[in-house]
């Protein structure tokens, strides 16, 4: 479509009436590859300089002069983000430039929505597109040309991507090197043997015993990866010069990553599929899975030293801001390494948190000393069950009559059955009737068997774990002492929701259920009095336990949580006066 045309006969340059001094104009210049940039042993290849001819004469048809010349070498049109083209918007905005000359709109751009989006900023600077070969102007027709040609560029693109990646596939599928082969080997061309040109891969006489060597090395696990990169370096280990890079050492991420390429072992990865290659193999694949073992086996022990795990870890919280405390080793100058509880949110700056480092050693004393503390004696566990138990049995008798309704009512429908069958039997009640009547009842049955086993669990199996939760409580401090780490986790867990470490190293506790109501002063105090005032009728603790069953509110439980292995599992459901079981916090 490209047409030599006389100053005369050119659309665009009828359509501008020429100014009273020579038009400033700016050209356009791309190759889609590095290959295109520097073919012919020069820097920029073919295609630039032919270009470059292309839009002077069309400058020079014009009547303008290019003060500005963009060049995007090696830059696929795909894309709008290319340095120079970024780099001419904002050249076109900021000075007065009549006419923007490209050789083709394809070397614009190749999507249309790029094509439009550029050819937008430019009108809107004022700036007239300019095509060296395709005439185009700001005419009907012309715009019908651009819009053509441009989406044509877009599907000669989308196109040309396709047939790539079949070809690719295809190159991959027969073992060939896709690209540039990874260090250690060379991209050569060589002939056959009817003189054909063939491109292949052989090895690198001058690195690729040095690659070998590294990959033995680190299999032995005797290596890390920044000691192996120091001796590869030390070894002379270069990257291949390039026209434009001279060669240089090797990033410690680059000896990573060929040490992770299954290239070195015969195999060629394209889009995730492993195929045979037909280069030569430089690394036995025994060597090779060696490798990748002692990659992984180094990568979890250095992820194991920052991951520091504590049994208190999780319970523990700073008293100033309350965020968790997390471990801390710090290592003085002598190698002696200390254990250490920081403040998470001043560590993290997510506080203004002053709190400082506390050593995990002091931390494990005040644990142990509050178990020692709060270790009730047998006098308090008998009491405090005395108390607890004597107002269950009131709870109890005063849903009496409650249980006696549920058990009558569960009688009739009983007999209500019976007769509903020998009704049945007698051809009184169709077989329809029995079956509805008989799920009506069951279900009935069902419900109220529910509630009366309630009444009685509830009770029983809260009478139960409040038994264990004494036993527990009257020997905490011993227990404590002798548990192993993962059991003294249990043993806070059960405990404690938070323990919050103050500035002065004291304790402050939220205690769990029921742990919260066992330990409460006040209660303890009623325990002991109600123990004195047993023979009274009416004590001024039993009028405290008496409104409300706050106790008994603190003793539902779904048993200690989390569960320790002495301990039976049991739930205290809902009755009809008691509150209903509640998750713990």
């Amino acid at each position: 479509m490209t047409t030599t045309t006389t100053p005369a006969a050119d659309p665009a340059a009828s359509l501008i009436d020429p100014p009273a001094s020579t038009a400033a104009a700016i050209s356009y210049l791309r190759v889609s590859t590095r290959e295109q940039a520097s073919k012919g042993g020069t820097d920029e290849g073919f295609s630039i300089p032919a270009q470059r001819e292309a839009v002077r004469r069309k400058a020079d048809q014009l009547g303008a002069t290019i003060i500005e010349e963009f060049v995007d070498a090696g830059a696929s049109a795909k894309s709008a983000d290319r340095p120079d083209l970024m780099r001419m918007i904002q050249y076109v905005q900021a000075n007065k430039v009549a006419y923007c000359i490209v050789h083709k709109v394809d070397r614009l751009a190749r999507n249309r929505a790029d094509d439009v989006t550029i050819h937008l900023a430019l009108q809107q600077a004022g700036v007239l597109l300019v095509s060296a070969a395709e005439n185009i102007d700001e005419t009907p027709s012309g715009m019908l040309l651009h819009g053509i040609m441009s989406t044509i560029a877009e599907f000669y693109s989308r196109n040309l991507a396709t047939e790539v990646t079949k070809g690719m596939t295809q190159k991959a599928i027969g073992g060939g090197t896709l690209g540039k082969a990874p260090i250690g080997y060379l991209n050569v061309r060589v002939r056959d043997d009817q003189g054909r040109e063939v491109r292949t891969v052989e090895l690198d006489p001058e690195r690729a015993p040095l690659i070998e060597w590294a990959f033995k090395a680190y299999a032995s696990g005797n290596w890390t990866v920044s000691q192996l990169h120091d001796e590869l370096t030390s070894r002379g280990l270069v990257s291949v010069p390039t026209p434009k890079r001279p060669p240089k050492p090797l990033a410690v991420s680059s000896v990573h990553r060929l040490l992770t390429n299954a290239y070195y072992k015969g195999d060629v990865v394209y889009r995730g599929t492993r195929y045979k290659g037909t280069h030569p193999v430089l690394v036995p694949t025994e060597v090779w899975y060696q490798v990748q073992s002692v990659l992984t086996a180094h990568k979890s022990a250095a992820e194991a030293t920052q991951v520091h795990d504590h049994y208190l870890k999780g319970t523990v919280h700073c008293g100033q801001c309350g965020s968790r405390l997390i471990v801390s080793n710090a290592k003085n100058r002598h190698g002696n390494v200390y254990c250490y509880f920081v403040c998470s949110g001043r560590h993290s700056k997510r506080t203004d948190c002053t709190r400082g480092a506390i050593l995990i050693e002091d931390v494990e004393k005040l644990i142990e000393d509050y178990y020692a503390h709060v270790q009730i004696s047998p006098a308090q566990r008998d009491a405090l069950s005395g108390m607890l138990h004597h107002e269950f049995d009131r709870l109890m008798a005063a849903e009496t009559d409650e249980l006696e309704r549920l058990t009558k009512h569960r009688d009739r429908l009983e007999h209500e059955q019976d007769r509903l069958m020998q009704a049945h039997y007698a051809d009184a009640v169709p077989l329809a009737v029995l079956k509805r009547e008989q799920n009506r009842i069951l279900g009935e049955l069902d419900s109220l068997n529910r509630r009366i086993d309630a009444h009685h669990g509830d009770y029983t199996d809260a009478r139960a774990n409040l038994d264990d939760a004494l036993n527990l409580l009257a020997d905490c401090a011993d227990i404590y002492s002798r548990c192993d780490d993962a059991n003294r986790r249990l043993c806070n867990q059960a405990f404690f929701t938070k323990v919050y470490i103050d500035e002065d190293d004291d304790l402050r506790v939220e205690n769990n259920r029921p742990f919260e109501m066992l330990l409460d002063p006040e209660v303890n105090a009623n325990a002991l009095n109600w123990v004195q005032n047993a023979d009274k009728a009416r004590t001024p603790a039993n009028d405290s336990i008496g409104k409300g069953s706050s106790l008994v509110r603190g003793v539902e439980l779904r048993g200690l949580e989390p569960l320790t292995p002495s301990l039976r599992t049991r739930c205290a459901t809902s009755c009809a006066t008691a509150p209903r079981c509640e998750t713990p916090r």
